[in-house]
């Protein structure tokens, strides 16, 4: 592990951040509406990093849900993070200390899985800690900033704030797409299908999350079957051959 992925870490995962930032502001209203102080709003920040887990959170408390019924929901909406965390694991060299494999699970997010999972060959678990420094207590302080601060701001900037996060995912998976024509079909239909789920009936009445993690073994199944993902060994023979 060397220093340089984790500066790289760090400068990958600030944009992130920052997204994060702006985007807690808004949870903070949430949570606030649900009787957290800030500093109860920082710790769910850094121990469920992930928006729409901690909606549901907050929004459960707020309801006076049951231990049972909080943990149960939030297990449900967050379980697509599982996903992302067994496909990046593949990613890790074979000889990676399992202890290595559950800390950057825990900090896995649609964005940093992006970001990792775009790198070439095999992923450093010290790139995933540099990104995961910076943004994660960024994304804790934006929710304790909100609680303090979020209901003296109008819902339109609160709204405005909300909307560069998702400019800067589109970032994040646009230069991948435009140099391979595999990935760019992949996104296109992923964005296809995430929007017929959200509007046939029945699959439009499960969750954000149950929906992704269908569509996501899915599409990754069959792309996986028409277009496999050579090792970086098998690359390697290859360029070796030629």
């Amino acid at each position: 592990m060397s220093k340089k992925d984790f500066f790289q870490g760090l400068r990958d995962g600030l944009p992130i951040g920052l997204g994060y930032f702006a985007v807690a502001f808004s949870l903070g209203i949430v949570a606030r509406n649900a009787g957290l102080t800030p500093i109860q709003g920082f710790i769910a920040s850094l121990f469920n990093v992930a928006s729409a887990g901690e909606y549901a959170l907050f929004t459960s408390i707020q309801a006076s849900a049951s231990f049972i019924e909080i943990a149960v929901i939030t297990l449900v909406v967050n379980a697509r993070y599982m996903l992302m965390s067994c496909a990046l694991a593949q990613r890790f060299d074979p000889k990676t200390p399992m202890i290595h494999r559950f800390c950057v699970g825990f900090g896995i997010t649609d964005e940093i899985f992006g970001i990792s999972i775009a790198r070439p060959g095999y992923v450093q678990p010290v790139y995933n800690y540099g990104a995961i420094l910076i943004s994660v207590p960024l994304w804790s302080i934006g929710t304790s900033l909100g609680i303090i601060a979020g209901n003296f701001l109008p819902a339109r900037v609160v709204s405005a704030l909300s909307v560069a996060l998702y400019g800067m995912f589109l970032a994040i998976i646009i230069p991948p797409a435009r140099k391979n024509l595999i990935i760019a079909i992949a996104v296109c239909v992923s964005f296809l299908c995430s929007y017929i789920c959200g509007i046939i009936p029945v699959v439009r009445e499960l969750s954000s999350g149950t929906r992704t993690i269908i569509l996501t073994i899915l599409i990754s199944g069959i792309l996986a079957l028409v277009k496999p993902v050579k090792e970086p060994e098998e690359e390697q023979n290859e360029s070796d051959a030629v």
